[in-house]
């Protein structure tokens, strides 16, 4: 919607310039150049207000989007490794940089849904507790009953 009411004003601004101009009117006279702001320049700033602005508000979403499938790609992947993932695993099955895939692991780990190990060789291996027990479902028990 942002999108064409921007171009809609573009073309607003641009057709009262091109009256303006086709005009007698002096354009040192304090009544044009108030009509000039008002017709021409503010469309025109609103326009282009509109989409410059509704492509950075979309990127945005986009970037969100992205990073929510990718994360939630990533507890899939953690429940059938059992619950242990490396950045190297991570970024080897979604195709990220190995940076890429340490940063969401550690929002991850940030959010609570993981923890952090390291192995012998002094690998960083990320433990998701939730997907390592796909079985303590059956065994779950009331509140009151623990």
């Amino acid at each position: 919607m942002g999108h064409k009411t921007g171009i809609a004003l573009l073309m607003l601004a641009a057709l009262m310039a091109f009256g303006f101009a086709r005009s007698e009117a002096s354009l040192l006279a304090p009544a044009t150049i108030a009509a000039l702001l008002i017709t021409v320049v503010l469309p025109a700033v609103g326009g282009a207000t509109l989409l410059w602005g509704g492509g950075r508000r979309r990127a945005a979403r986009m970037h969100m989007l992205r990073q929510r499938t990718i994360d939630a790609e990533i507890l899939r992947l953690a429940a059938r490794e059992g619950g242990r993932l490396t950045a190297g695993d991570v970024a080897i099955a979604f195709a990220l940089s190995p940076e890429e895939a340490k940063e969401t692991l550690d929002a991850l780990m940030t959010r609570d849904l993981a923890d952090i190990a390291v192995s012998d060789d002094g690998v960083l291996v990320y433990l998701f507790h939730e997907a390592g027990k796909p079985g303590s479902k059956a065994s779950a028990r009331g509140i009151l009953d623990a």
